[in-house]
């Protein structure tokens, strides 16, 4: 099974890492009214942070999304941006196994665990990237003229919903 998500995963963070390339550096840090103030570099670095912590959860048994480390660099530099994204693609190798997902409801209370699986957590990094690329597609679009992939941030299922409803 990993392998099928992987085959998924890999060209997606390789779309991100392109069109990355294609940002300058003012675009990529710019804050963006239609997102918020965001820039696409505090974006990107949730995403990166997210797989980071998957990988690390691996080795340790336990995943803790909230413990990422707010990189800066990844958020202010696309170039390291790339770079992880690279390093996320050469580390996605890993054999399926039971996790546990740390959770804390609110400040003051303590994590609690859920079970989970190596094989889940990387589903759901897929479709959380997925995510946040459309949000990325919102602002690329409101600072550039870059020419995205029509399935840039864009869901498998929709693509195939689509996809579908053309066939018929």
């Amino acid at each position: 099974m990993n392998r099928l998500i992987t085959t998924s995963l890999i060209p997606l963070l390789e779309q991100l890492g392109d069109v990355l390339s294609r940002l300058s550096d003012v675009q990529y840090i710019s804050k963006i009214p239609v997102l918020s103030e965001a820039s696409l570099g505090m974006h990107v670095r949730h995403i990166i942070e997210f797989f980071q912590e998957l990988q690390q959860g691996y080795l340790v048994g336990c995943v803790d999304y909230d413990a990422r480390r707010r990189e800066k660099a990844i958020e202010n530099h696309q170039d390291c941006a790339i770079l992880k994204l690279r390093q996320i693609i050469a580390n996605l190798k890993y054999d399926n196994k039971t996790l546990l997902l740390a959770y804390k409801p609110s400040s003051g209370t303590p994590n609690f665990h859920v079970q989970t699986s190596y094989e889940r957590e990387l589903l759901y990094n897929l479709e959380h990237t997925v995510h946040h690329m459309a949000i990325l597609k919102i602002g690329i679009r409101a600072i550039s003229n870059i020419e995205l992939a029509e399935d840039f941030g864009v869901a498998s299922s929709t693509i195939r919903y689509h996809q579908d409803k053309c066939v018929q």
